[in-house]
């Protein structure tokens, strides 16, 4: 069977562009979790349901059928038949995403989605839970880290790429307190899978990163 490849890891510490990397050097797909996350949000919101806690926007993500799909290298998502995957971007659904994949109902709808999409093999998933609680089987389940203040680092230069200037400081602060809130949470918290192999990306590039984690996946067989 082809191989599941999981990647997680604290905030900051390059997953998703590792992930995206790894997936295109394996010719394998990536499994974007946030966009699944995305479409529900943009249900809930075509519902007339701004509050993610509400009843309203329980039922709508209950009620719409989610599908990612892959064009090229790219995952895109689709409600209902809909191709939803450039709307998914817009401010308001990212202002309801973190507090509505919060709640736990929310992740047990999407456990079955990302776990169907597990089944073919040939993905690579990353996230805070993907290799402790998405897909506990996989067969190559990394947890990428690196030091505080490289991952505060490169927090910063991700802001300014983006026009965003902060005080590298208190960029530090927040990604310290993120790590304190993501282990300590009570729903899939922050934790090394059992299996798992550590990579350290202290003073490694993106390309190293990327390497060293495809190279895992030639040991096991991809």
């Amino acid at each position: 069977m082809d191989l599941v490849i999981t990647i997680d890891g604290p905030a900051g510490a390059g997953k998703t562009t590792t992930a995206r990397g790894v997936a295109a050097a394996l010719g394998y797909r990536y499994l974007d979790t946030g966009a699944l996350y995305r479409g529900l949000a943009l249900a809930a919101l075509r519902a007339g349901a701004g509050d993610a806690g509400s009843p309203a926007a329980l039922a709508a993500v209950r009620a719409v059928r989610m599908e990612p799909y892959w064009e090229g290298d790219g995952m895109g998502i689709r409600l209902d038949g809909e191709d939803v995957t450039g709307a998914i971007r817009a401010e308001e659904v990212t202002r309801l995403v973190s507090p509505l994949s919060a709640i736990p109902a929310v992740r047990e709808i999407l456990l079955p989605v990302q776990r169907k999409e597990g089944e073919h093999g040939r993905l690579v998933a990353d996230g805070r839970d993907t290799g402790s609680v998405i897909f506990p089987d996989a067969r190559l389940k990394v947890f990428l880290t690196a030091d505080l203040e490289e991952r505060a680092r490169r927090r910063s230069l991700e802001l300014a790429a983006s026009g965003i200037v902060r005080n590298h400081a208190e960029v530090r602060r927040e990604i310290e307190e993120r790590d304190r809130r993501d282990s300590s949470r009570s729903l899939a918290p922050l934790i090394f899978p059992e299996g798992g192999v550590e990579v350290d990306t202290t003073g490694m590039t993106i390309r190293e990163q990327i390497d060293a984690i495809v190279a895992l996946a030639r040991e096991r067989g991809a």
